[in-house]
């Protein structure tokens, strides 16, 4: 094989984005192009060009292998689909198919950025627009709900021809005691706010790092800070913030903060009020114990810091920041949100992200069974 991989890349304006090189260290020109528009024309978050760099590293790499130029590769996307499940180059000999390389939702995941890919290469005049109907075929939308249908009737869309049956999404967040034991194990007001912040608003590690102090609004009347939203909460913004933090919505969105987590905030501004250099700065949080004192911090550093109190709380497995907002997400539609607050409130874009924590317990569905009404003449001297 060839060798591509993905390459971060900033720009003289400071922005990154994630490239793809070959096996000589030669930019991908091809993929590059199409990676820089989705960053900077589309406005994509430097985590999102990176999946896609990673995905489209492995198409390359299997056109080489394959033998094919990138651009006559649709048509062979079956055997692509195929090198994606089982090869693997570590494994000698050949590929054991009771035990793929890659699950089905990896894979989907890689060919929606190879789908993406050829869609802006037909765009650019990089290949005849009508490959796009070996990628898609046309769906009609008819027999979809009227609210996912959109205006109009009737209406065509594509769908990819190619994508793996993906087995049922079971989403695990963390456990109370678990969430206990994490916060035991922290030795600072510092590390308690962020395990509550993630826990109970459910942000995002990008989010909760990319916080300035304007975005924390922990007061019950806002209109003084030109806000109408009341009782305490965070403004999520999108920004480009020299610490690599970054929301993945677009969508600004207000997040309530319950009592807890306003109780931490309070207790870790002491701690960071007491360090001189962390004034300067305006990011919510701050590197107090260890590297650049008052530096914001990476969102890589919620990670570490989940896995050393991982290790201190004796946990059977690591946590991590995303678990955390799994549990949040649990939480919060276990306590019978909607489908709207759980969207809102997690920042997706869709609602189909949001239905993954629809998981009604056996208890709440027999409790629904009973709240559906009894014919008023009763239905006991029709039965009996």
């Amino acid at each position: 094989m060839g060798g591509y991989r993905a390459f971060a890349v900033r720009l003289p304006s400071g922005v990154r984005y994630w490239t793809v090189l070959d096996g000589c260290w030669r930019v991908a020109e091809p993929a590059d192009g199409f990676l820089l528009h989705m960053r900077l024309g589309r406005d994509l978050a430097e985590s999102s060009t990176k999946a896609y760099a990673i995905s489209l590293a492995l198409f390359l790499d299997w056109c080489e292998g394959a033998g094919l130029a990138w651009a006559q590769a649709p048509r062979a996307l079956g055997r692509f689909v195929h090198w994606l499940r089982f090869d693997d180059p570590a494994r000698a000999g050949v590929p054991d198919i009771s035990r793929p390389v890659r699950g089905e939702r990896r894979v989907n995941c890689v060919l929606a950025a190879v789908r993406e890919f050829f869609r802006h290469a037909a765009a650019e005049g990089l290949v005849d627009p009508a490959v796009l109907r070996v990628l898609f075929e046309v769906a009609d939308d008819r027999n979809l709900p009227a609210e996912a249908r959109g205006e109009g009737m009737g209406r065509s869309r594509l769908r990819p021809r190619h994508r793996l049956r993906e087995p049922e999404r079971v989403v695990e967040g963390l456990g109370d005691e678990e969430v206990l034991g994490l916060l035991r194990a922290c030795g600072n007001a510092r590390d308690r706010f962020i395990v509550l912040a993630l826990w109970r608003m459910g942000l995002r590690r990008g989010e909760l790092t990319g916080l300035r102090g304007e975005d924390v609004h922990f007061v019950p009347d806002a209109t003084r800070l030109g806000c109408g939203v009341k009782g305490a909460h965070v403004h999520v913004r999108r920004r480009e913030n020299p610490n690599g933090a970054a929301a993945k919505s677009r969508r600004p969105r207000a997040v309530p903060a319950d009592w807890l987590v306003v109780q931490a905030y309070d207790q870790y501004m002491s701690d960071r009020d007491a360090c001189p250099a962390a004034r300067s700065c305006d990011f919510l949080l701050v590197n107090l114990y260890r590297g650049q004192a008052g530096a914001p911090m990476r969102p890589g550093a919620l990670n570490d810091l989940l896995a050393a109190l991982s290790r201190r709380a004796g946990l059977a497995r690591q946590a991590r920041p995303h678990l955390a907002r799994h549990a949040f997400a649990a939480n919060v539609a276990a306590s019978g949100a909607t489908l709207d607050e759980i969207r809102d409130l997690l920042g997706h874009s869709s609602f189909t992200a949001s239905e993954v924590y629809l998981n009604p317990s056996p208890e709440r569905l027999r409790e629904a069974v009973a709240r559906v009404p009894v014919p008023s003449g009763g239905a006991h001297g029709v039965l009996w």
